[in-house]
């Protein structure tokens, strides 16, 4: 990897180097469905190809089965172009044009339709049809996502047009290891940013002061971290005490002395991220939650132990429920046990019983079970793991019996 860090400036160069085993095999998944190109705006499925990280979600790639690539540019973005992505075959277009009183997405789609066409690449294409979700671009307040119309257009230059995702999500489940470092550099962030939350975090703080600790620390450290990273930044949820749930949001809830605070926590370096929960607890325990600790421990510890090369999806789902019911939980958590982490922070493949599918060597998975109690409170627990070819391996470095971090 190229790396000439000058903090502070710039001109600091921290790109990485052409992923071609992963380039590869989405070439040979494109191959064996006879598509002729792949027309990508996702900003995940962007960076996925190009390495390029857009700071709008109106740019796009057009990537062929053979050839280099096109990236279509948005204008003032050239220069974060020209310095992170894999292909030099750029087109641009302006935010706006007195010439095109359109909306810039309709210079990207004109763009992308000459292309395929001046490159004789109209035969078989395959578009996002059916993204269900997408990770953020660079803005990540306000993800762009294509209209009804993006899609129609390559209708009509296309002889055959079909959806990508599929192609693309089985090409991204398996990480190669340049992936593997980027989410390695994202763990530790996130390893670091929760020993400074819990040494500096104290009962009464509100949680969404607490929330804000964490992010601006992975924020500030983050870009220029090790001369590796571009672009740093966390995304939490805080709850403490009876505030723990899911699906709910960081409120003005002071953190408890003798209760967990649960972080759910998504950090993202230049695209790649992670999906952690971790917890902390400023004081001791309460009875209830250590009972409740060691429970969650030993069925996050079987999972892990299941979760190999091989293994199934829709069992390791069965095994984590069983066990929370014998537990004297039925029916918990309410929200998915294992699915895959890379450019998104939640990702194919996913563990349910209504699926199918087998644990690969080189996925990365998110395992979260969790317990949450009427009325408020409760655990979750979560880590990310690399499936290897002997078993797992632990990416944060963050203890998930949290009790060891304040050396109980």
């Amino acid at each position: 990897m190229r790396s000439e860090p000058h903090f502070g400036s710039r001109k600091t160069v921290m790109a990485w180097p052409l992923d071609e085993s992963k380039l590869n095999r989405v070439r040979a998944l494109m191959k064996d469905q006879d598509v002729s190109a792949l027309v990508v705006r996702a900003p995940d499925n962007v960076l996925y190809l190009t390495n390029y990280w857009c700071m709008k979600g109106y740019d796009a790639v057009v990537f062929p089965r053979e050839g280099n690539p096109t990236l279509i540019v948005l204008e003032p973005q050239l220069a974060d172009a020209q310095r992170n992505s894999w292909t030099q075959d750029f087109k641009l277009f302006k935010g706006y044009d007195d010439r095109d009183p359109r909306p810039a997405p309709f210079r990207s789609l004109d763009l992308a339709l000459d292309t395929l066409k001046q490159r004789g690449l109209t035969d078989k294409v395959a578009v996002e049809l059916n993204m269900g979700t997408q990770s953020a671009d660079r803005m990540v307040g306000e993800p762009t996502t294509p209209t009804q119309f993006f899609f129609d257009a390559f209708r009509k230059v296309s002889r055959e047009l079909v959806d990508a995702t599929p192609l693309l999500s089985e090409a991204r489940a398996i990480k190669t290891p340049q992936e593997i470092e980027r989410m390695r550099l994202a763990n530790e962030l996130a390893a670091l940013a929760m020993d400074y939350t819990r040494e500096h975090m104290k009962p009464g703080m509100k949680e969404s002061e607490v929330g804000g600790m964490y992010e601006g620390f992975v924020h500030g450290l983050g870009v220029g971290y090790k001369g590796k990273v571009e672009m740093a930044r966390a995304f939490t949820l805080v709850w403490s005490g009876k505030g723990i749930a899911t699906f709910t949001a960081t409120g003005d809830r002071p953190i408890q002395e003798n209760e967990p605070t649960l972080f759910e926590i998504w950090v993202c370096v230049d695209g790649y991220w992670t999906d952690l929960t971790k917890n902390a607890c400023p004081g001791t325990l309460t009875a209830p939650y250590q009972k409740l600790l060691d429970l969650l421990l030993r069925v996050f510890n079987e999972a892990v132990q299941f979760a190999r090369d091989g293994a199934s999806f829709p069992e390791l789902d069965r095994l984590v429920r069983a066990r929370i019911t014998e537990g004297g939980y039925p029916g918990q958590p309410s929200h998915a046990i294992c699915h895959g982490v890379g450019a998104r922070a939640h990702e194919p493949p996913f563990a349910h019983q209504a699926g199918t599918g087998t644990i690969k060597k080189n996925m990365v998975l998110a395992i979260e079970p969790g317990v949450y109690w009427p009325g408020g409170g409760g655990l979750r627990l979560e880590d990310n793991f690399l499936i290897t070819g002997s078993g797992n391996e632990k990416l944060c470095t963050d203890p998930d019996d949290f009790r060891r971090a304040y050396g109980h």
